[in-house]
């Protein structure tokens, strides 16, 4: 995961300052379609941010795990979790 570390990182701050927005707009009773927007693009953000967290754990610990002989749970794990990112 340290190739997308910081990539990673920047859009989990971005999401935190959108949540902080979102809990003020809450507080200033504003209109519930524009909070509701601002829920869904931070949704979408966490989502991205998830995505490359998966597929850094794919390329790097799942492949290592399925060039080895020894039995690896690493798939079954991976598995788990893009059924999970699917619901």
């Amino acid at each position: 995961m340290k190739a997308k570390k910081g990539d990673i990182t920047h859009k989990l701050k971005i999401a935190r300052g959108q949540i902080d927005g979102i809990l003020q707009m809450i507080d200033e009773n504003r209109y519930c379609v524009d909070i509701s927007n601002q829920l869904q693009a931070t949704q979408a953000l966490l989502r991205s941010a998830n995505q490359e967290i998966l597929q850094e754990h794919i390329r790097n610990c799942v492949r290592e795990a399925l060039q080895t002989d020894v039995e690896n749970p690493k798939l079954e794990e991976a598995l788990e979790l893009l059924e999970k990112m699917a619901q």
